[in-house]
């Protein structure tokens, strides 16, 4: 299918994006790599009448460290993840995740703004960003809201911006300042595609065992899932035996053209077991 007709302007600065939103109306929307928006708009899934690009817009670009906060830009490319050496010494979590995202070409174009704002439950960066407690800092018009990212994705596709509001950079705790270790494991039918089940988890190791981890599952519901009980029962854990048996308590998946409700537990419990036996042995 080809889109619906739309028109579409640029954006020079962060001001000039809301004042054309509020220009435009309600059903505009923001286009930043377009990685996701462009699919649902062949498919006619979305039907705005503008695009406003914001990739021009500088306010949302760079990735800076300072005072143990690593802040990135919502338009920083999955590549830029994947290749910068802050992102890698800092949140390398989320440099893991950015290796499993589709494909170079996407990855080129894909931001991480985007990929929160879009809330695909089968991605990897939410479930990330959860995992590392990140905050999201949110700007409309009125200015800068902070939201944590566990409250940030509220169901499908679903989040806590309100009309006319986007992402302008996500804030994360440093490695440097945490000492917490991360890894993110997933199955999927083929390199490159959404995930069937998986898991980003961070924790410190103290003794051999794990401590104070958080599991956030995705690729499982309809959005990323922190795992409080298989949380707790990870902590002072050193495997994942133990905490197999609370999985049912934190995910009711559905079943989908992937498989039954009961396998895609089962998968959850590989990418677990995989994650903590990383986590350990980086410890």
């Amino acid at each position: 299918m080809k889109p619906a007709p739309f028109s579409y302007v640029r954006a020079a600065n962060r001001a000039d994006a809301f004042r054309l939103l509020a220009a435009a109306g309600p059903d505009a929307k923001v286009i930043a790599g377009g990685q996701s928006l462009l699919a649902s708009l062949a498919f006619r899934l979305s039907q705005p009448p503008m695009l406003v690009d914001i990739g021009g817009v500088a306010e949302f670009k760079g990735v800076v460290a300072e005072r143990g906060v690593l802040r990135i830009g919502a338009l920083t490319t999955h590549r830029e993840l994947a290749t910068s050496p802050l992102v890698a010494t800092h949140a390398p979590l989320l440099r893991m995740a950015a290796h499993h995202i589709a494909h170079p070409a996407i990855r080129n174009r894909g931001t991480i703004g985007g990929s929160l704002a879009y809330a695909d439950p089968a991605a990897e960066l939410p479930a990330c960003v959860i995992a590392l407690d990140a905050t999201i800092v949110v700007v409309g018009a009125a200015g800068e809201r902070r939201v944590a990212a566990r409250s940030f994705f509220a169901g499908l596709f679903a989040t806590a911006l309100a009309d006319n509001e986007m992402i302008a950079a996500i804030e994360v705790s440093s490695r440097d300042a945490t000492g917490r270790l991360a890894t993110l494991h997933e199955v999927a039918r083929r390199s490159g595609d959404y995930a069937m089940a998986g898991v980003a988890l961070t924790a410190a190791v103290t003794g051999g065992a794990l401590s104070a981890p958080r599991a956030v599952f995705f690729g499982l519901g309809d959005t990323a899932v922190l795992a409080t009980h298989t949380s707790a029962a990870l902590d002072g854990a050193r495997d994942a035996t133990a905490a197999l048996s609370h999985l049912t308590k934190d995910l009711s998946p559905p079943a989908d053209q992937h498989g039954s409700a009961a396998m895609k537990l089962h998968l959850a419990g590989v990418v677990l077991k995989r994650a903590v036996a990383d986590i350990l042995a980086q410890g």
